[in-house]
């Protein structure tokens, strides 16, 4: 019997991984789990991922795309001259977009961080995790200087952090007045 050719197969296991580990933690992932949750055989999963590592690196890249989607996606952010100056107007839009990020599927974003704090763990996860974080600067660094953009993005991982590990809610008031703080202190 010829083989048959899947051209989506690599994206098949990659989002296999993700329900995996979003159903079992990264405990419950190994070639097997993500094959049966792929239902594709298990040569495949070792063919498009010689590793686990490897097929983390794949599905935390897909997940960094999340937030900097958003963070590209923002006419206010994009648009020269779009939003106010000072400290109320990027606080305001990164406020507003934290507040739908968390508006959304709570286990996305757990998910998320999951694939992000398992880089403490797995070096090769780190260039993976830090992506996003320079991307996410690189994109703010076009409203402020480099240094608060990097403290912008260092606040908002720490609430989202904080908002997971507690059980809490996105407490935007809060969270303006702490990112405006920090504009305001920037150039």
């Amino acid at each position: 019997m010829a083989r048959r050719y899947d051209p989506d197969r690599r994206t098949k296991i990659i989002d296999a991984a993700l329900r995996v580990i979003a159903a079992d933690g990264m405990a419950g992932l190994s070639h097997r789990t993500v094959a049966a949750e792929a239902d594709v055989p298990l040569g495949s999963t070792t063919y498009h991922f010689g590793s686990l590592d490897e097929l983390l690196v794949a599905a935390l890249r897909r997940c960094n795309e999340n937030f900097v989607q958003a963070l590209r996606g923002s006419e206010v952010l994009a648009a020269p001259g779009s939003i106010p100056e000072g400290p109320v107007g990027l606080a305001e839009e990164l406020t507003r977009l934290l507040d739908r990020w968390f508006a959304g599927e709570r286990g996305a974003i757990e998910l998320e961080y999951e694939l992000y704090l398992a880089a403490l763990r797995r070096p090769a996860l780190r260039p993976v995790a830090a992506e996003w974080t320079e991307e996410a600067v690189e994109l703010l660094s076009r409203r402020t200087d480099p240094e608060t953009a990097r403290a912008l993005v260092a606040l908002m991982d720490g609430v989202c952090l904080q908002v997971l590990l507690t059980g809490g809610t996105f407490d935007a008031p809060y969270t303006r007045e702490m990112l405006g703080r920090i504009v305001d202190g920037g150039s």
